[in-house]
C-alpha cells in the first residue's frame, strides 16, 4: 500500500495539464549558476595565474592588451582574480544552505511531528537564536576567536538553521493530519519512517525552495563578511574581499571592484529566480 496517496492522484492530474514554457528569465538563471558552478570547480587552477604579481603592469585600465578587466595596484590580473574568487564565493554558501537545511529537516521533522516537550524546547532555543543579530555576532565571534574561514561558514550554519527549522516544523505539523500519515499510523509503522520517508518527502517543494533562499542570502552574507575582512585574508581571491581591496584603486580601474559586486547581485537573483522555478515544478507535480 502507497503511503504517498495525494502524490499519486495529484501526478495523474497534472499529466493532463499542459507545462507552463520556461521564461527567458529562467533560462538565463539556469545558464549564469552552470557557468558559476564550472568556474567554482576550476578555480582551484585559477588561482595561482591570479595571484602572480607584476609592479611594472600595476593600475593597468580596463580593456588593456592582455588584461580585459585590468590590473590591481600589484599587478595580478582582475579577471583572472574574479574568476578564482568565485570558488570561496559559492562554496560556502552552498555549505551553509546545505548544513543548515540538513539540521532543520531532523530537528524540524521531529518538533512537528511528535510535538510535546520536544517541540516546546526547540521552539525556545529557536527563539533564542534568532533574536541574535546574524552579522553582530559574526563580527563578536571573530573578533573574540579570529574566525577564519570555514570557522565562519560553520557559525553561519548554526545561525541560519532556526528559521529553517521554523519552517520545516510548519510543513509537518500541516502534513500530519492528512490521511496517509493516518494509514502509516493504522499499519503501526515506525514513527522514523512516517516523518523521513513519507512526510519529508511531501514537503520537499517547501524545502527546496528556501534552500535556494538560503543559498542566496549565504551568498550575500558571507560576501558581506569577507568585505569586513572576516573569514578570508587580504590578497584572497574572493568576490567580497575583492570588493574591499577594491576601494582604494577605484579611480585607476573600478573593475576590480564593480565585476564582483555584480556578480554577487547576478548569482542571487539567479538562485532566486531558479528556486521560485523548481518550486512551483515540484507543486505542479503534485509532490506537496
Amino acid at each position: 500500500m502507497s503511503m504517498r496517496t495525494p502524490q499519486i492522484s495529484l501526478t495523474d492530474s497534472v499529466r493532463s495539464t499542459p507545462r507552463r514554457p520556461r521564461s527567458w528569465s529562467t533560462i538565463l538563471s539556469a545558464v549564469l549558476l552552470m557557468l558559476a558552478a564550472a568556474t567554482a570547480a576550476i578555480s582551484p587552477l585559477l588561482t595561482g595565474p591570479a595571484s602572480k604579481q607584476s609592479i611594472l603592469d600595476a593600475l593597468l585600465p580596463p580593456g588593456s592588451p592582455g588584461h580585459f578587466l585590468g590590473t590591481d595596484e600589484l599587478g595580478r590580473d582582475v579577471l583572472l582574480l574574479t574568476l578564482a574568487g568565485t570558488g570561496s564565493a559559492l562554496a560556502g554558501p552552498l555549505v551553509i544552505a546545505t548544513g543548515s537545511m540538513v539540521a532543520a529537516i531532523l530537528i524540524g521533522t521531529l518538533a512537528g511531528y511528535l510535538r510535546g516537550p520536544i517541540d516546546w524546547t526547540t521552539g525556545r532555543l529557536v527563539d533564542i537564536l534568532l533574536s541574535l543579530p546574524v552579522m553582530l555576532v559574526a563580527l563578536v565571534v571573530a573578533g573574540i576567536f579570529g574566525a577564519g574561514y570555514w570557522v565562519t561558514v560553520a557559525m553561519l550554519i548554526a545561525l541560519f538553521a532556526p528559521s529553517d527549522i521554523r519552517i520545516i516544523r510548519a510543513g509537518v505539523i500541516e502534513q500530519a493530519p492528512r490521511p496517509y500519515v493516518e494509514a502509516a499510523q493504522m499499519l503501526s509503522l515506525s514513527p522514523a519512517r512516517i516523518m523521513y520517508r513519507h512526510i519529508v518527502p511531501n514537503i520537499w517543494p517547501l524545502i527546496m525552495t528556501n534552500f535556494m533562499l538560503n543559498l542566496a542570502i549565504a551568498l550575500v552574507t558571507l560576501s558581506s563578511l569577507s568585505f569586513l575582512g572576516i573569514g578570508v585574508a587580504p590578497g584572497t581571491a574572493d568576490w567580497g574581499r575583492q570588493i574591499t581591496d577594491g576601494r582604494g584603486i577605484v579611480g585607476d580601474n573600478p573593475a576590480m571592484m564593480v565585476a564582483p559586486a555584480i556578480l554577487i547581485v547576478a548569482v542571487a537573483m539567479a538562485i532566486n529566480v531558479l528556486g521560485d522555478h523548481l518550486g512551483d515544478r515540484l507543486r505542479e507535480r503534485g509532490i506537496q
